[in-house]
C-alpha cells in the first residue's frame, strides 16, 4: 500500500437514486477499484473535489459503424474516446459489422457490450449494415450472433416495405418466436429496431426484451410492454432526424414520409406515456450511423424534456442503466469507473455534458 498511487474523491458520491441513502461523502479507487473504507498508510493520494456519477451508459450506439457501414480501427478508436470523454464508460453496440472485441483490450477506452450484426430481412435496411436474410434463416443467424455477442442479439423488426410504400412488420410470428426461444436458450436477450406501431405487438408476444425507439408505442400497446417487462430505448435524439428523412424520402415514398412525421410529432408524449405506465426507459443515443459519437448528455437532456423526472432521466444512463446490463455501478470493490462533475446533476442535467474528470479503470482518462 506504500508505494500504490491512490485516488480520493470527496464532495457527493451519488451511489444511487435515492436522495438520502444514494449519497455518500467519499470513496478512494485503490487498485483501479472502489473503495470506501479510507486506505492505510497510502504516501501518493491525489485528491479531486466535484459531485460524482457512475460511468454514464448509452445503451444503443454503434463503435466500428458509419453511414456506409463498417470502419477501420482507427475510425472505431476515435468513436469509442468521444464517448468515453463524454463521460460514457459502458456501451451496449446495437448491431455492427465490424469485429471491436479488441477494444476490449484496451485500459483507456470505454466497455462495450455487443449485440452482433443486426439481422434484417433482404433489401429492407440501410446498405451495409445487416445481415440479409430471409425467415427460414431466422433462428440459425440468431444463435450466430447470440453467439459472437455479449449477451444481446439485435433485429430490425420493421423497416420500409416497397410495394406498400409504408413501414412494414419483417418478420411472420413463427419464425420470430422461434429465433426468440433459442436466443434466449443460448443466454442472450433480443431487441428489436422499430418505428412502426403494428410492429410492436407480435415481437412482445414472441418474447422480445427490449424495443430500440418504440416510436410506435400506442393506448393498445403501452399496457402489454408494461405487463411483460419488456425495456425501451427511445433514441430521442434520433428521432429528431424524421422530418429530415420524411423530405428526403417523400417523393418516391410520400406515404412512409407522412408516417414519419407523425411518429417525430408524438414522440415526447409517447416516452412519457410509456414511463408513467412504468414501462423500463434507458438512455441510448443511436451515434455511430449517421449521428456523430457523444451525445448522452443531450439524450438525457431529451428524456427530462419529454416529462420523464431527472432523477429517472439519470437512473436510465447510471444506477439503473448499469443493473439493467449486469453491470455495477460505485459499489464497493466495483471497477472504478466514474465521472465527476462541477454541480449537481440532479438539478439540472445539461450539467452532464460538462464532465470535469472521467475516470476509466481508476485512471483519470480526461
Amino acid at each position: 500500500m506504500d508505494d500504490e498511487a491512490v485516488l480520493h474523491i470527496k464532495g457527493r458520491i451519488l451511489v444511487g437514486a435515492d436522495p438520502v441513502d444514494g449519497v455518500r461523502d467519499e470513496l478512494w479507487v485503490v487498485g483501479g477499484r472502489i473503495t470506501f473504507d479510507r486506505p492505510g498508510g497510502a504516501r501518493d493520494v491525489t485528491t479531486v473535489e466535484g459531485w460524482v456519477l457512475p460511468g454514464l451508459v448509452d445503451a444503443h450506439c454503434h463503435v466500428g459503424l458509419d453511414a456506409h457501414g463498417a470502419v477501420d480501427e482507427s475510425t472505431s478508436e476515435k468513436q469509442a474516446l468521444t464517448e468515453r470523454d463524454a463521460g460514457a464508460l459502458l456501451l451496449r453496440d446495437a448491431g455492427s459489422p465490424s469485429d471491436t472485441h479488441w477494444i476490449d483490450d484496451r485500459e483507456d477506452l470505454p466497455r462495450i457490450i455487443r449485440a452482433g450484426r443486426h439481422i434484417a430481412r433482404t433489401r429492407r435496411y440501410i446498405r451495409n449494415y445487416a445481415h440479409e436474410i430471409e425467415p427460414a434463416d431466422l433462428v440459425a443467424y440468431v444463435a450466430r450472433e447470440a453467439r459472437r455477442g455479449d449477451g444481446w442479439v439485435k433485429l430490425v423488426g420493421d423497416w420500409i416495405d416497397r410495394e406498400t410504400g409504408d413501414l412494414g412488420l419483417c418478420w411472420p410470428r413463427g419464425e420470430v418466436e422461434a429465433a426468440i426461444a433459442e436466443a434466449h436458450r443460448l443466454g442472450a436477450r433480443v431487441t428489436a429496431h422499430c418505428f412502426a406501431e403494428e410492429s410492436l405487438a407480435p415481437l412482445v408476444e414472441a418474447g422480445i426484451d427490449c424495443i430500440e425507439h418504440a416510436t410506435g408505442l400506442t393506448e393498445e400497446t403501452i399496457p402489454l410492454f408494461a405487463e411483460r417487462g419488456v425495456a425501451i430505448v427511445p433514441t430521442l435524439v434520433n428521432i429528431a432526424t424524421f422530418p429530415k428523412l420524411a423530405e428526403r424520402g417523400e417523393g418516391k415514398f410520400p406515404r412512409w414520409a407522412d408516417h414519419m412525421r407523425r411518429l417525430h410529432a408524438r414522440r415526447y408524449e409517447t416516452v412519457r406515456a410509456a414511463y408513467d405506465a412504468g414501462i423500463p426507459v434507458y438512455v441510448g443515443t443511436d451515434a455511430g450511423g449517421s449521428l456523430p459519437h457523444g451525445l448522452v448528455a443531450q439524450e438525457v437532456a431529451e428524456l427530462v424534456k419529454a416529462g420523464i423526472p431527472a432523477s429517472a432521466a439519470l437512473a436510465a444512463t447510471a444506477w439503473g442503466a448499469r443493473e439493467w446490463l449486469g453491470r455495477p455501478g460505485l459499489e464497493e470493490g466495483a471497477p472504478a469507473d466514474f465521472v465527476v462533475y462541477d454541480a449537481d446533476p440532479r438539478a439540472d442535467v445539461r450539467v452532464l455534458g460538462t464532465p470535469r474528470r472521467v475516470v476509466l479503470r481508476g485512471r483519470v482518462v480526461s
